[in-house]
């Protein structure tokens, strides 16, 4: 049996890295509205908020606007979940 160690995403401090990374760009929930086109903020704030992660899609745009990688957004847990396999 092999432990592996599977690592996840910290969404709380994701939601203010990108509060941080918008605010440093001088950008504003509405900035960020317009330029992914939704009729309403709750997605962006929802972000912010650390309930959920942008999708892929809007992760790679996000990553373009704030003119930061991708990675840079996203924040590690600072415990990995252990997976526990036989077939490793």
């Amino acid at each position: 049996m092999n432990t592996v160690y599977f690592p996840t995403i910290n969404l709380e401090k994701t939601g203010k890295n990108i509060e941080r990374l918008r605010k440093a760009r001088r950008l504003t929930v509405r900035d960020l509205q317009s330029y992914f086109g939704f009729e309403q903020p709750q997605a962006i704030y929802k972000w912010q908020w650390g309930d959920c992660l942008p999708s892929v899609d809007n992760l790679f745009a996000l990553s373009k606007i704030l003119h930061v990688p991708m990675q840079e957004i996203l924040v590690e847990n600072d415990q990995d979940f252990v997976l526990l396999s036989y077939f490793i």
